[in-house]
């Protein structure tokens, strides 16, 4: 497949660029928004829809845990996987693949009871990890001179995907009678995403060699800056998939009706969209990110340790709150294509971070959920969160500083 449009290098003389190649830069950039659309719905849509889902199916607490897990586990593995896909089939129909595999684990889930639901999951969910390696190499090889700005786009798009799973997929139940056909829809979005990125890869200048998109060469698993950003990234993760899989419940606990717990959850992704269109680029432009990383760290603690303390007094400020905190993966994403100095790196630190950094957020709605049943409540689950951020700052803080792996 062909796909990678290269944005000409500023060395002092600027480059003619023919219509052509605007038009398919411009081609692969709506292609990679279209296809960030479908990262987050299949996840934010299931955290408004799961005490439907559980009555529906007669599901336990348990089997609730093990499907808001079950993204996170498919993050790390499939993450872990992306690069020896994209080395052995090409960046281009790697992610071809995996927005087949959405569209198609978002259908299967919706036809048959809980091991279906399961197993859906898992295929939909595998294809989302894929796409979540692969896309900063695109941007990294495709637009090196304008990654800020393109990782700020994809990012708010990945995000506004999620703000839409989570307010619209409820509103789709109402209109088409019932969880499944809700969460099922969003196939059709995936399928949308997939022809515009299949038209892109075979529009736009030459395709990639395989050893230029994925692994070989040499490890980062000795290399501590590249451990470093994983952590960060990790943290991040951590706290972002226990809030997707439980915050809405936690609002709705706190009095909240549903759907407007869905419309509070919704923002807290909306909010990450202008912050990733506008921090990104400016924290991209600078010798190190550490402080933008920290203000959004601390701006989440405060909403967090709100929604702890005092979930009812102001759901929205809350949510507000802990928007702008997840908005810093925008910068974990920023700081992998910035830590890297070529394509190749990029693919190794981005399968490195998000491999062992889902691994390890793939705990985080496990043990929220855990820590409720056993405290009775959601203070203590919310405690951890808080003790989480603070370690979050410290690595964010170093991952931010201007180095290489």
């Amino acid at each position: 497949m062909r796909l990678e449009h290269r944005e000409p290098q500023l060395d002092g003389a600027v480059e003619a660029r023919t219509p052509g190649v605007v038009a398919a830069g411009a081609l692969l950039a709506v292609a990679v928004v279209l296809t960030a659309l479908n990262l987050r719905p299949a996840i934010t849509g299931v955290g408004p829809m799961l005490a439907e889902m559980r009555a529906d199916l007669g599901t336990s607490v348990v089997w609730a845990g093990v499907l808001t897990t079950l993204p996170t586990l498919c993050f790390a593995g499939a993450g872990l996987a992306a690069p020896l896909l994209a080395r052995r089939a090409g960046v281009g129909a790697a992610i071809a693949i995996a927005l087949t595999a959405i569209a198609a684990g978002l259908v299967l889930r919706v036809l048959d009871g809980p091991a279906v639901v399961l197993g859906g999951t898992l295929v939909a969910t595998a294809g989302i990890a894929l796409i979540n390696v692969l896309i900063p190499v695109v941007i990294k090889d495709s637009f090196p001179a304008r990654i800020g700005v393109m990782t700020g786009v994809y990012t708010a798009a990945l995000q506004g995907g999620g703000a839409l799973g989570s307010a619209v997929t409820p509103q789709l139940g109402d209109a088409f009678g019932g969880w499944r056909p809700a969460l099922g829809s969003w196939a059709v979005v995936a399928v949308v995403a997939l022809l515009a990125w299949v038209l892109a890869a075979r529009g736009t200048g030459r395709a990639p060699r395989p050893a230029d998109a994925a692994a070989g060469g040499r490890s980062l698993l000795r290399n501590r800056l590249a451990w470093i950003v994983t952590v960060f990234f990790g943290l991040q993760a951590f706290y972002a998939y226990a809030a997707m899989g439980w915050f809405p419940q936690v609002l709705m606990d706190a009095g909240v009706p549903r759907d407007e717990a869905g419309l509070l959850f919704g923002l807290v992704s909306l909010i990450a969209v202008p912050i990733s269109l506008v921090v990104a680029p400016m924290a991209a432009r600078r010798r190190g990110q550490g402080m933008w990383i920290v203000a959004l760290g601390v701006v989440g603690f405060a909403g967090t340790a709100g929604l702890m303390l005092a979930p009812s007094w102001s759901p929205l400020l809350w949510s507000v709150l802990v928007g702008l905190g997840m908005s810093v993966f925008s910068l974990a994403l920023t700081v992998i294509a910035l830590r890297a100095r070529t394509g190749a790196d990029t693919a190794r630190l981005s399968g490195m971070a998000q491999g062992f950094g889902y691994l390890f957020a793939a705990l985080g709605p496990f043990l929220f959920g855990l820590l409720h049943d056993l405290a009775g409540g959601w203070r203590v689950p919310l405690a951890m969160l808080l003790g989480l951020l603070l370690v979050q700052l410290v690595f964010g803080a170093l991952a931010g500083r201007h180095r290489f792996v």
